[in-house]
């Protein structure tokens, strides 16, 4: 259990979902952390459980709004003062919106390009000049398998988590000489807490909710966190060191159906 050991990360989106499940294996696996998250209370109670299950765990916690440049420069300075650098940055953090792309307001792009593909962006710019002093220093974009298949609905959402992997591939490129790699996965249903907050609001149980995504992969069954966050740790680690500008499908088989 010492895949990360003496590696120094910073996670996006850390708060709950998929990065909480990804601070919780990197812990496990040796990694400082930082985590940021614009919930305040999400991210405390995050960090509070970790330092319970693992107390020998070193994790700080950094609220943020990661479409603010500002602070995603003040989050790695904050990583760099804490630990005394950075190694691996996961780009976690994104915000959904349903509407039609008929129907969606610039203001409404405007917001979901601000976290989901700039903010992407803004810490991946920040914390570029310690990944490249490194020496072994990476970037896993989480990105989404509906970003490469498409559906109705989430079309902002999709045309961000598609310029994700357009990013990918272009820092891959850029900063293969600086020794950086840089990969995304693409996740297929997951149940975070985010949707089963959202479910429960409309009066429905997480039972009934587990049963609503069979038909959208090959396995018939929404994916914990975890499983999610397994794949990141592979990409950040050593065991991936002759793997960068590729997208790893994490969707249960849904993009070869």
């Amino acid at each position: 259990m010492d895949r990360l050991a003496g590696r120094i990360a910073l996670i996006t989106g850390g708060g709950a979902g998929i990065g909480a499940a990804t601070a919780r294996v990197f812990a496990a696996e040796g990694a400082s952390l930082l985590l940021v998250d614009a919930d305040g209370v999400a991210l405390d109670a995050t960090v509070a459980a970790l330092l319970r299950e693992l107390p020998v765990a070193r994790v700080v916690g950094f609220v943020a709004d990661v479409s603010d440049a500002a602070r995603a420069a003040e989050a790695v300075a904050l990583c760099s003062a804490q630990f005394g650098g950075l190694d691996i940055l996961v780009n976690n953090a994104a915000m959904r919106n349903y509407a039609a792309v008929a129907d969606a307001t610039p203001e409404e792009w405007h917001a979901m390009v601000g976290v989901n593909l700039v903010g992407v962006a803004n810490y991946s710019r920040a914390a570029l000049p310690l990944l490249r002093k490194s020496g072994r220093g990476c970037i896993v974009n989480v990105s989404s398998c509906y970003a490469e298949t498409g559906r109705k609905g989430m079309g902002l959402y999709d045309a961000t988590k598609a310029g994700q992997l357009a990013l990918t591939r272009t820092l891959a490129h850029e900063e293969a000489v600086h020794g950086v790699r840089v990969n995304a996965i693409a996740p297929g249903s997951t149940l975070t807490d985010f949707h089963v907050g959202r479910a429960q609001a409309r009066g429905k149980s997480v039972e009934q909710l587990k049963t609503e995504r069979q038909a959208t992969s090959l396995l018939g069954r929404w994916a914990d966190p975890q499983e999610i966050a397994w794949p990141i740790l592979w990409l950040a680690s050593d065991e991936a060191s002759f793997i960068t500008g590729t997208t790893l499908m994490v969707d249960g088989g849904l993009s070869a159906m």
